[in-house]
């Protein structure tokens, strides 16, 4: 299978890796120092799953360069997902599945308004990891895993098919039963903890020991699953009490990557994390005043991060 990743960052890096250490023909985009390295010497990944190094089919930062892959994993941010999506358009063959992991709610949305439908699946992942220097992605914590299916959750032959392809490769995955109500729980997770970090400026367990901004996280989560019941999407508060058991299990000095990338001056996931509950909840006529007050006092700093890459 020809396989294309698209992102050789903490995610795409492991993932990807993990395909080409299993012998199957993959090529990667990726950009700048990062990019020479893996050309010259390969991909190196330090893993607490045990380390491994690959040479993939192709690296480059050109699409055109690549054969037509039969699967595109999408190791991006969410919001790069247009621009790629473009990108990506020429290249994409009758049969080719394009499977996207980026946080947020609204991925799925943002690929069919640019390419096929058909050529879409749903998914999102869990792990922890980073680029640590040009060449190398470390996998810190957390253990690896891929959760994707059809958007309208058929049991379908290729999805079975990428099933075997990471049980192959040794990635631990899923085709649940309801994958938008999948993604939404993690991005009830990933929201309610990166806008409040990007603002405070400090780990998770030093907001989740404040009064304070616990109960504001609280509520940015209660506003969440309004938002997600409006839009038919099954979440209750058995899912708010597994949010906060998870808020409550992270190490000390826990940051989320888009905390960071607020913190470092860099675009950020914030019009895809808590924008998007303004704007939907804006749509959708539900009151979302916490969630309001994280954005726009964040938005500032956004549009400066955004202003400074053009």
């Amino acid at each position: 299978m020809e396989i294309l990743v698209y992102g050789i960052g903490g995610v795409g890096g492991y993932f990807g890796g993990k395909l080409a250490e299993a012998g199957h023909e993959v090529s990667m985009i990726a950009r700048g120092e990062h990019l020479k390295e893996i050309q010259k010497h390969g991909l190196e990944v330090e893993s607490i799953k045990g380390n491994f190094k690959v040479k993939p089919k192709k690296a480059t930062s050109d699409v055109s360069e690549v054969p037509t892959p039969d699967l595109i994993i999408l190791g991006i941010k969410s919001w790069q997902i247009p621009e790629v999506a473009k990108e990506l358009e020429p290249i994409i063959g009758e049969n080719t599945i394009i499977l996207p992991l980026q946080n947020g709610a609204d991925n799925y949305e943002k690929l069919i308004q640019i390419l096929p439908e058909k050529n879409i699946l749903a998914g999102l992942c869990f792990i922890v990891s980073f680029i640590e220097v040009p060449g190398k992605v470390k996998h810190a914590s957390y253990e690896p895993k891929i959760v994707f299916g059809e958007a309208d959750n058929l049991q379908s032959q290729r999805v079975k098919k990428i099933q075997d392809i990471l049980d192959e490769a040794g990635v631990e995955n899923n085709v649940p039963e309801n994958i938008q109500l999948e993604i939404w729980k993690k991005f009830l997770f990933i929201c309610t903890v990166s806008g409040i970090g990007g603002l405070t400026r400090v780990p998770i367990d030093r907001i989740r020991s404040s009064e304070y901004l616990h109960e504001m996280m609280i509520n940015t989560a209660k506003e969440i699953i309004e938002v997600a019941k409006a839009k038919n999407i099954p979440l209750t508060e058995k899912h708010l009490e597994m949010v906060f058991e998870i808020i409550n299990s992270q190490p000390e000095g826990t940051t989320a990557s888009t905390q960071r990338d607020i913190m470092n001056g860099k675009p950020s996931e914030l019009e895809n994390f808590n924008g998007y509950i303004v704007k939907e909840g804006d749509r959708l006529g539900v009151e979302i005043p916490v969630n309001r007050y994280i954005y726009e006092c964040l938005k500032p700093m956004e549009e400066a991060a955004r202003k400074s890459r053009e």
